[in-house]
């Protein structure tokens, strides 16, 4: 009898070792999935959403593998197995190394770039990035008052295009820059802007301000998909409540 346990006892160990193994290959190689924990990427991705973040992208770092785990190798190991640069408009999922936290974005300057924030337009290389109003809307935020935005469709230089939040032109972040991107860094942003702490904000002391000026190696992965959402918003008159976020593409 006790061998018969004993024999049990390994065989369900090495299923669940079998099993946490092919995780660990799907969630470092693969896909694996993240969750928006806030607004800064509204309209294109809302506070609850599961996102699928396709792992191989833009290669392989240390940051590739799961659970914050590449923070316990030396930093030496910062290079790049089959490293891709992401494209401009791309969304990105990357670690921030002062928080430690993932962090998602809206790449908007590749190396060499220079960015600039002025009267709340964005500018790519000296050239007025084009903005088409679409809609004014009033939505209730997830922990906080109800906000009047208006949605722009901005088209990238490369002609990449997307919804973004506004809330004024006036704003702290309205005015800002000109950012040269260094070589192997991104210049991310969120679709929500004057409701993201992006690239504009350079890093602070123990995680405080702003990713400033991502790594590549620091980037996980690209954004595909919103698979599903836990979290949905009071439908009431007169307050947007975004639906159909259900196997969504970005």
């Amino acid at each position: 009898m006790a061998d018969k346990a004993a024999g049990e006892v390994g065989e369900t160990v090495r299923f669940i070792a079998g099993v946490a193994g092919v995780w660990f290959f799907i969630v470092t190689l693969i896909f694996a999935p993240f969750h928006i924990p806030s607004e800064s990427m509204q309209p294109s991705l809302e506070v609850g959403d599961r996102v699928l973040v396709s792992k191989w992208a833009y290669g392989y770092s240390r940051h590739s593998l799961p659970l914050g785990l590449g923070y316990y190798l030396p930093e030496s190991w910062n290079a790049r197995i089959l490293g891709r640069t992401p494209e401009r408009g791309d969304v990105v999922v990357f670690r921030n190394p002062e928080s430690r936290r993932n962090l998602i974005k809206r790449v908007i300057g590749l190396p060499g770039d220079i960015i600039t924030y002025r009267d709340g337009r964005l500018y790519v290389n000296g050239e007025l990035v084009h903005r088409e109003p679409v809609d004014t809307r009033v939505y209730r935020m997830h922990r906080g008052p109800t906000v009047e935005v208006e949605v722009y469709d901005e088209m990238l230089p490369d002609g990449a295009s997307h919804l973004i939040y506004e809330q004024s032109d006036v704003g702290g972040l309205d005015d800002a820059g000109p950012y040269r991107v260094p070589d192997g860094h991104a210049f991310v942003m969120g679709d929500n802007r004057d409701s993201s702490t992006d690239s504009r904000v350079p890093p602070g002391i123990n995680g405080s301000g702003g990713p400033g000026y991502v790594r590549l190696s620091e980037i996980v992965g690209r954004a595909e998909t919103v698979m599903f959402t836990l979290h949905r918003c009071r439908d009431e008159d007169g307050y947007y409540c975004p639906t159909g976020r259900v196997w969504r593409g970005l």
